[in-house]
């Protein structure tokens, strides 16, 4: 600006303009967003039709206009209402029309004035003003010319900040003498609001103007401060980024010249990206750069880089914050599971019971199930229902055989081919931290030199551990508390106590013949006809032949060999089809040997008729309950005990028990004496080639020694099941449901059981009950009067 722009500027403010000569009625406009300060010079411009209208009419009043703000600026059609009340009389400099309608003017302020009433309000804003005028200064005191300076100076420093200050503004501030003056000079070039210019126009003591405009210049000189140094440091930023970019771009200069590839740069910085987006918590995010950096400074294709590589990936595509939503209606899934499941009341309602909880605590530690029960009782499918119930992923991984610890724990990343544990690959692939993870037969985990992967577990699937799961490979602790672990297990005897005890075990016995039946033809039929192409009303199953296929072709507690036998007849009619038979085909009782042979199993009892020496038992196996036959024979001896059919230590010890007990009462059992002198007593328990133990078959062999002393029959409708003292006691057995289930299958009529099992009887189907008849013993002598007493009936 030249010196002579300032002294002319200068001479303005300075000047006192006659204001007498102002008419008191003026044109009025709106303006919006600013606030004009007398002197103040500003270029407006003017679109609305009452502001045109308004500005035109200036021409009568010597180019004198009222400039009043508007309350809120988003008011386009203002009334007296939305109007300060106070505004600046302003003079129009010059004026220019555009040509798409609007004015532009250059308005100067020349004094201060409020509307003492609104004279015009339709066509344009005409009003009757009063001019204020500002507190007369007798003289400038040291405290005002310190005020005054003080203002100069931050005016000075926030025009530094701001990069506007020149010699010509320094010059201008120096040479205004009036602290009204250059409180409305400084004002106008503030950054202010609306509301705070206002009180500022308002203010007609100068003093106590300058002092308010002080107190904004303090508080813009830290705002403007604060705003130089982020301004600063964004400008070192992208200059560090530029001297970043040169020595990366002469870094990749130098690799091309070594025969190195750009492939690398690029991987790095996708895995950087990778990084980011697994939100992996900040306290192993470090470890992951960490490794990236590593790998950064090795060349492309060397094996630790490799090694590295496939570290990282591992790393990203872990389900660190990956979750999928539970579905918690528990009437639906409810339905759900009716419908994947026919039967299984007792553990339906235990998933129920833990989604309800779950519902009502959200944030409650996963729980872990255990399954334990014969094959094909659907455990594993239970899994998936409860995982489609939940709307959650399933994952099942089979332990059978696994004896490497670091098959749980994954290997350490110093071996060559090394790998999370399955428990983690698994989640990796699932996507999510939270799935139904089912783990299949923990039952037959091994152990040896490798480790015990048993114990592995135990972190596993302890609740309150498994939040920071450590897998060697990892390296990094993985919480596990979100997942839902379900395990089965055929029998929990081999189970490790330890790991036993973190598992809530629920028992699944088996099915009776008329859940079969069900099962078969609501589930097992319909899918086997899907599998072999069939269609529904082409191939019907009468319920007799259904029953011969339940009672006659298998003999097991679940339902695989059934489903089995139902796809080898839909193959057969598949066949059949496929040769150009048409028809509906009909499988009824008397046809069934055409498609499954002869029946494998007989539907009555092994045995014909009741034997001396011969009593039914009852087992517990791994594949539910069956029936054990008990023969002993008499024959010329010496009084020896011979045991055969590969029987266990704990049968042969009840063996040698039924024996002490049977010699210690034979006067009141009516057994001469001599006939242990002379006679050897032999125990056989078919079939030979199958191992046999078990605590249960104390009081049928007992049973079966008296019935051959004294020639009295056994009645083969009666089964009985429980653990003999040398005083004669009956011992309380496990496995009552199984054993119950086995006998029906085996057609038996009555069971003898211990009096303290009486308590389990709740948990034998209604349907069992109704077809076996249980009968509860205290001692010996009440089993050998059913079973003596039953046979003579």
């Amino acid at each position: 600006m030249a010196e002579t722009d300032i002294d002319d500027l200068i001479e303005i403010i300075e000047r006192e303009d006659d204001i007498d000569n102002i008419p008191t009625t003026l044109p009025m406009m709106p303006v919006r967003d600013v606030v004009i300060f007398v002197d103040m010079l500003l270029p407006l411009f003017v679109g609305r039709k009452k502001s045109t209208k308004a500005v035109e009419e200036t021409l009568n009043t010597d180019q004198y206009l009222f400039l009043s703000t508007q309350k809120d600026s988003e008011i386009e059609n203002p009334t007296s209402d939305d109007l300060y009340e106070t505004g600046t009389i302003g003079r129009i400099q010059k004026m220019l029309k555009l040509p798409d309608g609007r004015v532009k003017a250059l308005v100067q302020g020349i004094a201060k004035a409020k509307i003492v009433k609104y004279l015009k309000k339709r066509s344009w804003f005409q009003v009757k003003i009063e001019i204020i005028q500002d507190i007369e200064l007798e003289e400038i005191n040291i405290e005002v010319e310190a005020l005054m300076r003080n203002v100069r100076e931050s005016s000075e420093k926030i025009l530094a900040l701001r990069g506007e200050m020149s010699s010509d503004v320094g010059h201008l501030l120096e040479h205004i003498e009036s602290p009204g003056k250059l409180a409305d000079l400084v004002a106008s070039n503030l950054r202010l609001k609306v509301e705070d210019a206002q009180i500022l126009l308002e203010t007609i003591d100068p003093v106590q103007r300058l002092m308010t405009v002080n107190d904004l210049l303090t508080r813009e000189v830290e705002l403007s401060t604060v705003q130089a140094k982020i301004q600063t440091d964004v400008r070192d930023e992208i200059t560090k980024s530029q001297r970043d970019f040169f020595l990366r771009e002469q870094v990749r200069a130098i690799h091309r010249e070594l025969g190195e590839s750009d492939d690398k740069f690029a991987e790095i910085e996708e895995y950087k990206k990778k990084i980011k987006k697994a939100k992996i918590p900040e306290k192993y995010e470090k470890e992951a750069f960490k490794q990236l950096k590593r790998m950064e400074q090795m060349h492309y294709d060397s094996s630790e880089a490799s090694v590295i590589r496939t570290y990282l990936d591992c790393i990203v595509e872990m389900p660190w914050s990956k979750s999928t939503k539970d579905f918690l209606d528990i009437k639906k899934s409810a339905a759900i599971l009716d419908k994947n499941h026919y039967g299984l009341n007792k553990v339906k309602e235990r998933i129920l019971e833990y989604l309800s909880v779950r519902k009502l605590n959200p944030k409650m530690k996963g729980q872990i199930l255990c399954f334990a029960g014969p094959p094909g009782v659907g455990k594993t499918s239970l899994g998936r229902a409860i995982a489609k119930a939940m709307k959650r992923k399933f994952i099942r991984i089979s332990l059978g055989g696994i004896r490497d610890e670091a098959e749980i724990r994954g290997h350490r990343r110093t071996y060559i081919g090394a790998m999370p544990g399955r428990i983690l690959q698994s989640l990796r692939q699932c996507g999510t931290n939270n799935p139904v993870f089912m783990l299949d037969e923990i039952d037959k985990l091994g152990s040896d030199f490798r480790g015990d992967p048993s114990s592995a577990l135990l972190e596993a699937l302890d609740p309150e551990q498994n939040s920071e799961f450590s897998d060697h490979y990892l390296n990094m602790p993985f919480d596990l508390s979100k997942v839902l672990f379900i395990l089965t297990a055929n029998m929990t005897d081999t189970i490790p106590s330890a790991l036993l005890d973190r598992m809530e075990v629920i028992r699944i016995s088996g099915y009776t013949r008329e859940e079969k039946d069900k099962i078969a033809t609501k589930h097992l039929f319909p899918r086997q006809l899907k599998e072999n192409g069939l269609i529904r009303r082409s191939v019907h199953i009468s319920p007799g032949a259904m029953a011969s296929i339940i009672s006659e072709y298998t003999l097991e507690a679940g339902v695989r060999n059934l489903e089995r036998n139902l796809g080898t007849i839909c193959r057969k009619i598949a066949r059949k089809i496929a040769e150009g038979k048409k028809g509906k085909f009909s499988i009824t009782k008397q046809n069934l040997a055409q498609y499954l042979g002869p029946p494998k199993f007989l539907t009555e009892l092994d045995q014909e008729e009741s034997q001396a020496g011969l009593v039914t038992g009852l087992a517990w196996t791994e594949v539910g309950g069956e029936v054990l036959y008990i023969e002993a024979a008499l024959l010329n001896g010496k009084g020896e005990l011979i045991i055969t059919g590969q029987i266990g230590d704990v049968m042969q010890e009840s063996a040698r028990a039924a024996l002490t007990y049977t010699k210690a009462n034979m006067d009141r059992l009516g057994i001469e004496k001599e006939q242990f002198e002379n006679t050897d007593i032999h125990i056989h328990v078919p079939a030979g080639a199958i191992p046999k133990d078990g605590p249960s078959a104390g009081i049928s062999m007992a049973t079966a020694i008296i019935s051959a002393l004294t020639g009295k029959k056994v009645n083969n409708t009666v089964a009985m099941t429980g653990e003999i003292s040398l005083r004669g006691r009956v011992l309380p057995i496990g496995g009552l449901k199984e054993k119950a289930l086995g006998a029906l299958r085996a057609g038996i009529k009555t069971i003898i059981i211990p009096e303290k099992n009486a308590k389990d009887l709740y948990e034998i189907p209604e349907t069992v009950k109704k077809k076996i008849k249980f009968i509860c013993v205290k001692d010996l002598d009440q089993v050998l009067d059913v079973a003596f007493k039953l046979s003579d009936a």
